[in-house]
């Protein structure tokens, strides 16, 4: 059996629509579900979409003093959206969340269509919100070297196997380029040890891809493997917590943390900037836009481009910082 095959679909959430009518509570459910199932969408992703939604219903019941219903949403005007737009803005929701909640909507609306349930053209008549986009915070190859693969804080005092899991985890981010959550799916029958050179991931949207385990990697694994004091089932989670259950991820947040004071560095060292170092580096090494794409499981490539932006900007700087005539 496959790992996309193993991986459950996440529940749909019990998202409490009060104050709309049935016919739209059934169908908001129904949207829900099939996001959890047929779209396999991650359960954060679930229930920030069914808040999203539960979020503009109760504007409407505000702004028409009715319960909304379909017909409801068929009628709106633009108007009515700026107006929740406005709503938003001044209860602080920034350019970004604002974005995310209008994905949300126009999802629920192509549902509603799809299903013949309703026609709601309003959100394809006004403009989304404009988002600075920000370049992503890579770190210098010597510090992303000393996170990953470095010895770590000589004053932690935690155990020695904890200590060699968390440099496992952080090798797997730098080394391979994974997500926090993808190097904790790694089951114990599925680690990068010896001869076992790749590992299949199932990233964003179910979709998987192969990754290098490269031999720092595997031997960061392989130490953490030798000391673990708990027997592993293969089929269960590589990595463990102090008490032998799944690892949180906010575990590796911390290590990260101390590890920011032990080296000196910024606040936007994190996990993910780790990944982010995977990225620019490969790049400014003469790795191809399109072999980085595949590595990160991007699915567009205009996502992977951003990196060339990095890649750029760094070059500038060391021209700035060296050439004699960049200092006239």
């Amino acid at each position: 059996m496959d790992k996309t095959s193993r991986r459950k679909a996440p529940a749909a959430p019990e998202t409490a629509f009060a104050g709309s009518e049935k016919d739209l509570v059934e169908a908001a459910r129904s949207w829900l579900r099939r996001l959890a199932g047929e779209r396999r969408v991650s359960p954060l992703t679930l229930d920030a979409y069914g808040r999203d939604l539960r979020q503009f219903l109760q504007f409407l019941g505000e702004r028409f003093e009715a319960p909304p219903n379909l017909a409801l949403l068929t009628a709106l005007k633009p108007a009515d959206l700026r107006a929740f737009m406005a709503r938003r803005r001044d209860e602080g929701v920034a350019s970004r969340s604002l974005l995310r909640q209008l994905a949300a909507l126009r999802s629920f609306a192509r549902h509603l269509g799809r299903e013949d349930l309703a026609k709601v053209g309003v959100f394809d008549k006004v403009r989304s919100p404009k988002v600075a986009r920000s370049l992503p915070k890579a770190l210098p190859a010597a510090k992303a070297r000393e996170m990953a693969f470095g010895e770590g804080d000589g004053d932690d005092v935690r155990a020695p196997w904890i200590l060699a899991r968390d440099a496992a985890v952080l090798a797997l981010l730098y080394g391979a380029g994974l997500r926090i959550s993808e190097a904790l799916a790694i089951r114990r029958g599925e680690a990068p040890t010896g001869a076992v050179d790749s590992l299949t991931i199932v990233g964003k949207g179910g979709k998987t891809r192969a990754v290098p385990a490269i031999l720092p990697v595997r031997k960061a694994v392989e130490a953490y493997l030798e000391i673990c004091p708990y027997s592993l089932d293969p089929n269960g989670p590589l990595f463990v917590g102090a008490r032998g259950g799944q690892l949180s991820p906010r575990i590796i947040q911390l290590t990260v943390e101390r590890l920011r004071g032990a080296l000196g560095l910024p606040d936007s060292a994190t996990p993910h900037a780790l990944r982010h170092s995977f990225a620019t580096h490969l790049l400014s090494r003469g790795g191809d836009l399109r072999s980085i794409q595949e590595l990160l499981g991007h699915a567009s490539l205009s996502t992977t481009q951003i990196y060339t932006s990095i890649d750029k900007t760094r070059l500038f700087e060391a021209y700035r910082a060296a050439h004699p005539r960049a200092q006239t």
